[in-house]
């Protein structure tokens, strides 16, 4: 999924930032010169639900973490944890090793977002590489991907 494409045809109001390569979302909000309560960040989980293990995308600010505690209750799991960078490479084979965009759905898998980004009127994240972000308006990205926002998300 080429996520300028998806916005460009769901006519979703979009700036495509290149940059200099990132790794996490911190640089990412460093190299933007924005704060990082204003980036998302966008990590998988792997939950272990009804004896299965099953991917959840979740999207936090980038100055926080996943309470792990939290997350497991919100999606219904005994158990979440991290998943690992070639678990993400195989969920999401058209981008960069290590980048997962917000868009679960687009990959078959449930989004949860942290409220704290509901907040705010824009969404900033990583686009497909390490060295494009997007920025666009939370209410477009709500209607596109219809994630569960709740709070999940600690102090990091």
């Amino acid at each position: 999924m080429d996520i300028t494409e998806l916005l460009a045809v769901q006519q979703c109001w979009y700036e495509h930032i290149p940059h200099q390569p990132t790794y996490s979302a911190q640089r990412l909000a460093h190299e933007l010169h924005v704060p990082g309560r204003e980036i998302a960040k966008t990590v998988l989980l792997r939950a272990g639900i009804n004896g299965r293990h099953q991917f959840i995308v979740a999207v936090v600010p980038a100055n926080k973490t996943v309470d792990f505690k939290r997350a497991a209750k919100l999606v219904r799991a005994g158990k979440v944890q991290l998943a690992t960078e070639l678990e993400i490479a195989a969920q999401c084979p058209d981008c960069d090793f290590g980048v997962l965009p917000p868009f679960g759905s687009r990959y078959g898998m449930k989004t949860i977002v942290d409220s704290s980004l509901a907040q705010d009127e824009e969404i900033w994240f990583e686009g497909n590489t390490h060295k494009d972000a997007i920025r666009m308006k939370f209410d477009d990205f709500q209607r596109l991907e219809k994630p569960q926002v709740a709070n999940f998300a600690a102090d990091g």
